[in-house]
């Protein structure tokens, strides 16, 4: 039997899977699914290593109305699959708080504090331990490994990570964290095999889809990020509003008549694309309407990803590359052709026809800086991550 790594990433009305196989050190993608819809068309789908259909179920609502479900239903499925030996779960949780710096062997104690962050994430959070909790129910000998996306920016200069306020709320855990970690991990290291001259020198990375944000780096290493003290600052997303003056919460608060769950909802639900479109917050659905509301959200947020660019341009004192990544970023080159248009003064100029073609190399020979578009892989970085707890002195591939 093969060796096998799950990797799990559960959202809020998703879950999204995929099993490595260990060949020789080296992790070879055997399965990959993703149980969505839960709480209203539950599908449960899933593909071989070669992209072809092994599952596709749909659900009654009443089968799987809610997460648990979800997960209990995905993993009697996983446990039919054959030849396999799961080895170890890897797990992608958010938020790791001032503690968690590097991926971690989960025991109770780990999860205890975990949960502590709940909070400060709540569209993830809770979601991204569900999973670990009926895991060990299921069979507590199994390892399961925490894999963080703010690990990733925890070497940001002190100057970076602190807010203006009295060094005590710093000391106990109110700093700026940044996210998407994973995702900026992986692409850091896909850069360094597409070109070691990009990936030596400054790169802006953004990471373009429901939850956005952009990473500048240099030399590989996350020096700034959009985000801070949780995953809703920086660039405007699907339900979330990206920067706010926090005088906003307290007008809401004390004017509005707000309580804290209220702000909270609105924040993490009804803001962002949705919120300014009235619309949607899926950016595939504002593009094809013609709706002037549609046409707006879609202004503020490529005006927002040219701003934010700006400030981590000045965090490394220039620029050199540009990386376009996640569903947007991957997706869309209209969006990418508006953004662009904002960093012009970067010297940034677009091949048209490449960037149609979504090819990895979209920018013109004659732009200053260099653009990709680079798929992200955040389970393969995760299945990583995992071996290399399981089994320190392999070699991973």
């Amino acid at each position: 039997m093969k060796g096998a790594i799950l990797v799990v990433n559960a959202g809020s009305s998703s879950l999204k899977f995929q099993v490595f196989t260990i060949e020789d050190s080296t992790l070879v993608r055997h399965v990959r699914g993703q149980m969505d819809g839960v709480g209203v068309r539950p599908h449960l789908r899933a593909t071989d290593s070669d992209g072809a259909t092994i599952l596709d179920r749909a659900y009654a609502l009443e089968e799987i109305p809610d997460l648990p479900h979800a997960i209990s239903e995905t993993a009697t499925w996983l446990r039919t699959l054959e030849g396999l030996q799961l080895r170890a779960i890897g797990h992608r949780v958010v938020h790791g708080g001032p503690d968690f710096t590097a991926p971690v062997l989960i025991d109770e104690t780990v999860l205890e504090r975990l949960a502590e962050y709940q909070d400060l994430a709540p569209l993830h959070q809770p979601n991204n331990l569900a999973p670990i909790r009926l895991a060990m129910q299921i069979n507590h000998e199994v390892p399961q490994v925490a894999c963080f996306d703010t690990a990733f920016h925890r070497d940001h200069p002190a100057a970076a990570d602190h807010y203006a306020i009295p060094r005590a709320y710093y000391d106990e855990g109110v700093r700026r964290y940044g996210f998407h970690g994973l995702s900026y991990e992986y692409i850091s290291e896909r850069l360094h095999e597409i070109s070691t001259e990009a990936a030596a020198g400054r790169v802006i990375v953004a990471h373009l889809g429901s939850g956005a944000s952009m990473c500048a780096l240099k030399a590989g290493r996350s020096v700034e990020s959009t985000m801070g003290f949780t995953a809703m600052d920086g660039l405007p997303m699907g339900t979330r509003p990206g920067q706010v003056d926090p005088g906003v919460v307290l007008y809401l608060i004390s004017q509005r008549g707000m309580s804290a769950e209220q702000v909270t909802d609105l924040f993490y639900r009804g803001a962002g694309l949705k919120g300014l479109s009235g619309i949607s917050s899926d950016m595939r659905e504002l593009l094809s309407s013609g709706a002037p509301e549609a046409a707006f959200a879609i202004d503020h947020f490529a005006y927002r990803c040219g701003l934010n660019a700006g400030m981590l341009a000045a965090a490394l004192g220039g620029v050199d590359a540009f990386v376009f990544t996640a569903g947007i970023g991957e997706n869309s080159a209209a969006i990418r052709t508006r953004i662009a248009a904002t960093l012009g003064w970067l010297g940034v100029e677009l091949n048209p026809l490449a960037n149609e073609a979504g090819t990895i190399l979209i920018s013109a020979p004659t732009s200053r800086v260099t653009v990709y578009v680079i798929p992200t892989d955040e389970e393969l970085m995760i299945a990583r991550h995992t071996l290399a707890l399981i089994e320190p002195q392999g070699a991973l591939k």
